[in-house]
């Protein structure tokens, strides 16, 4: 994996885009936290990310960064290495982060959601202390163990698991599309144990028995590193047990963490693909007049600042409930699923009013567009969120 950082000479123009005036409803930290997010992004991550997404490289020099801007677990206590801030203050963080680019919200989203979370939430006091501060300082990188290779959207059908082994665990079987896990210190690994119930383990990289291959070939969140996680025999310690959830419930409260941050982070996307659309619309000229002037480029812009908009909306009071403890997991779903899709509506139609010019990585509008179709798909598919949403109106559960 190289790490030469070749930076580009454009500048990062991007404006931020608030047409119901929602920055009102933020406080002064989260506004603080969103600007200085997003100047990292101008100075870090725009002038790098199209040359890493096209080797398919993944910047992880930039994890230490995304430390030091408070992108890791910014809502998790400030003792353990989180931000100590709330809900939305995580949210907007994660839109600034996706506004630059979905693979450098997935490292960050993995890191504080998936990982830290599941350590703070689930983990014993030894634990906290030992693993949360160096995964908040970016000194150790986390992933997350759940998806295998034969059971996606039904995670209760894992293979993986553990059998006692007096003072350890046995863990064997195999996760996939696992985002960090070729660079990866610890895993965050679910496994079945002889029972037949789910539970949370950590997973050093230096275990015996322990691999974490590369998924090569992706066309989407080529700038984020990818992989699988293979146990064949690791002996894991039960001190490394999580000690404090068992059953599906575990993995699926993490889950539920990460999916909000997507909600916020969706939007971002959205938004850099509007803003590039605005402003190529009042510089591009044909027919002897601005892009901006034609009635169906401006009912492209119409369209898509109305749905980014009714998206902001959505996150903000998604984002009130979560900090007052009544964010239900149906209620994300929601705000997960049709997030993302307004932002894949918004980076189709901004690809076409680029012209040619839109499949070039002259604009951002390409990159966000294949980013998003793996967005729609992970922590819960389009469908999937569809069908929760389904069952929490109605009361009938359609899965399977």
């Amino acid at each position: 994996m190289s790490h030469d950082i070749k930076k580009s000479s454009k500048t990062d123009l991007y404006e931020y885009h608030d047409y119901y005036n929602i920055d009102e409803l933020l406080s002064e930290d989260h506004i603080l936290a969103r600007d200085a997010v997003r100047e990292w992004v101008k100075q870090e991550v725009s002038p790098i990310i199209e040359d890493y997404a096209n080797r398919a490289a993944c910047p992880v020099h930039l994890f230490k960064g995304l430390a030091e801007v408070g992108a890791f677990g910014p809502s998790l206590p400030a003792e353990y290495g989180g931000g100590g801030m709330d809900e939305i203050a995580y949210g907007i963080i994660m839109q600034e982060l996706e506004r630059g680019d979905s693979g450098i919200r997935s490292m960050a989203s993995v890191q504080g959601s998936l990982v830290m979370y599941p350590i703070y939430k689930y983990g014993n006091e030894e634990q906290r202390r030992k693993y949360l501060p160096k995964l908040g300082s970016g000194e150790f990188i986390g992933c997350f163990g759940l998806t295998e290779p034969d059971h996606g959207s039904n995670p209760s059908g894992m293979i993986t698991n553990i059998k006692d082994d007096g003072d350890a665990y046995i863990l064997n079987g195999a996760k996939m599309w696992i985002t960090n896990s070729p660079v990866a210190d610890i895993a965050v690994v679910w496994a079945k144990d002889e029972a037949g119930i789910i539970r949370g383990l950590i997973v050093e990289k230096d275990m015996k028995g322990f691999s974490a291959p590369e998924i090569h070939g992706k066309w989407s969140l080529r700038a984020s590193v990818t992989g699988e996680l293979v146990f064949e025999d690791v002996r894991v310690p039960k001190a490394n047990l999580l000690p404090n959830v068992q059953g599906l419930k575990g993995p699926l409260g993490c889950l539920s963490k990460a999916r909000y941050g997507i909600a916020w982070g969706a939007v971002g996307a959205a938004l850099d693909c509007y803003d590039s659309a605005l402003r190529y619309s009042k510089e591009r000229e044909q027919f002897g007049k601005k892009l901006g002037q034609f009635q169906l480029t401006q009912k492209k812009l119409a369209e898509m600042i109305t749905e980014i908009t009714k998206a902001q909306l959505l996150s903000w009071r998604l984002g009130t409930l979560a900090n007052q403890g009544k964010a239900t997991p149906a209620q994300i779903s929601m705000a997960k699923r049709n997030n993302v899709a307004m932002a894949l509506d918004v980076a189709r139609e901004a690809r076409q009013m680029h012209g040619g010019m839109g499949i070039t990585g002259e604009y951002p509008i390409m990159r966000h567009m294949a980013n998003l179709e793996s967005v729609v798909t992970y922590e819960g598919t389009h469908d999937i969120h569809l069908l929760i949403t389904g069952m929490d109106v109605t009361g009938f559960n359609a899965f399977g």
